[in-house]
């Protein structure tokens, strides 16, 4: 059985994003990218990365003189967790409440909804798909 992604931090998230775009990098590659949008030490950004090695959120080549950092999770499967636990805490578990909240807060373009109903007719589909192989396999062998 894998094991469980852990759960990133603010900072760490914001490195993980770095490494997801632009793939495996230096300390001061990250740093460099960190910083256009805030200021933040190389030492800081070093030590959260020796930290997200230790949780099994990267991994890193020290093969050479520098080492090289690369995330160890993925972008669907990290943002499928936070988003459980985001759910979680926040709407009660409620897929549908958070939909509401999402699409009662701010402007939703013509093109937004329509991504929205072609996600909700692919799920349906996925269920009713789901639901004829389920009952397939209750049926009597011959």
């Amino acid at each position: 059985m894998p094991k469980p992604i852990p759960k990133p931090t603010d900072a760490e998230l914001e490195i993980l994003h770095v490494l997801w775009q632009h793939g495996p990098a230096t300390v001061r590659t990250v740093n460099e990218q960190l910083s256009r949008q805030r200021e933040i030490g190389y030492t800081t950004t070093l030590k959260i990365m020796q930290l997200m090695l230790e949780k099994g959120l990267v991994q890193r080549d020290d093969e050479g003189r520098s080492h090289i950092y690369r995330a160890a999770v993925r972008e669907h499967d990290t943002q499928g967790l936070l988003l459980d636990k985001f759910v979680a805490a926040t709407f009660g578990g409620s897929a549908l409440k958070l939909v509401l909240q999402a699409l009662g807060h701010r402007k939703t373009s013509a093109d937004e909804l329509a991504q929205i109903r072609r996600l909700l007719n692919d799920i349906e589909i996925q269920n009713a798909n789901s639901l004829t192989s389920n009952s397939d396999d209750d049926a009597p062998v011959a």
